[in-house]
């Protein structure tokens, strides 16, 4: 018999703990196997509802029942909480993400980068197209989010194989500087699979080496007279600039770290370790060490 009690009780005594703040929570089993990656707007209201709700669906059911112990890790906002899910569930793969929705598989974000002019979407099921596949994430909304900050910086196409073919003059997207209109040669081939390698690398995690690739790119755009492109290319680093400067959940220069933070109040210590790896936050461990009060 399935006793969600057990998870229940787990999340009862956390609560009091957990700051309102939008961030991820995780569930381990008693093994410190993660169960499951959420995500929160305001962690204490979203792990209410695990409490609250007097039945839930047979999956999270299942899933309480296995839950020995909770961790969380807040972030400055929902954005930054989103994209942490989405590392966490790539990096563990817990089995109750996993099986978030019966009928469909997890969704993926694909470029076709083997296309003569890539599109970018949202993808499910096999991967059976050759090309670029970034995920998974934890929900298509979290995959949108992120379709639409690759456009706001490298203006990828999104539009369907049909429609571009026979497409006479540019889309709104091109309009509010969301595409860079390769169906009406807008853009070179040449430039737009730069453009194409340089957003798969920017989903990489290598953010900074595109910084850097896409200024030189601007300053030979200068020296070769064309600056309009000098001024698109511009205009892509400031919005990478921005991106950048809202995840704040690691240092620039953090590559491969294990950071441990310690903090004791009412004769209770808490000792928290952050895993970096390729740059980015892979989530934390809490170790609650048993010592005499005094100490």
């Amino acid at each position: 018999m399935i006793n969600s009690d057990i998870g229940k009780e787990v999340i009862k005594k956390e609560l009091p703990l957990v700051p309102k703040l939008p961030g991820v929570y995780r569930m381990l089993n008693s093994k410190g196997e993660i169960l499951y990656v959420g995500k929160a707007k305001n962690l204490p209201n979203r792990l209410k509802s695990y409490v609250s709700e007097k039945s839930h669906i047979i999956r999270t059911e299942r899933m309480l029942s296995q839950t020995k112990r909770l961790e969380i890790t807040t972030t400055s906002n929902e954005s930054e909480a989103l994209l942490l899910e989405a590392n966490l569930i790539k990096k563990f793969k817990p089995k109750f993400n996993i099986l978030l929705r019966d009928d469909k598989s997890f969704p993926f974000i694909f470029i076709g980068d083997k296309d003569k002019w890539p599109q970018i979407k949202r993808h499910r099921g096999k991967k059976g197209k050759e090309g670029f596949y970034f995920g998974p994430f934890a929900s298509a909304g979290s995959a949108n989010w992120t379709i639409k900050m690759i456009q706001k910086i490298f203006h990828l196409r999104i539009c369907d194989d049909t429609v571009f073919k026979n497409r006479k003059r540019p889309c709104i997207l091109y309009q509010i500087k969301r595409c860079s209109g390769p169906c009406v040669g807008y853009i070179t081939e040449s430039d737009y699979k730069q453009t194409v390698n340089d957003a798969i690398e920017f989903v990489s995690g290598k953010s900074r080496k595109i910084q850097k690739s896409l200024s030189n790119q601007m300053e030979k755009a200068s020296e070769d007279l064309d600056f309009e492109k000098a001024a698109i290319l511009r205009d892509r680093i400031k919005s990478l600039n921005i991106i950048q400067s809202s995840q704040r959940i690691n240092e620039a220069n953090l590559v491969e770290a294990d950071v441990i933070a310690g903090y004791k109040e009412s004769g209770k210590t808490c000792i928290q370790v952050f895993f970096y790896r390729s740059k980015q936050n892979w989530g934390n461990q809490a170790f609650f060490p048993k010592h005499d009060p005094e100490e």
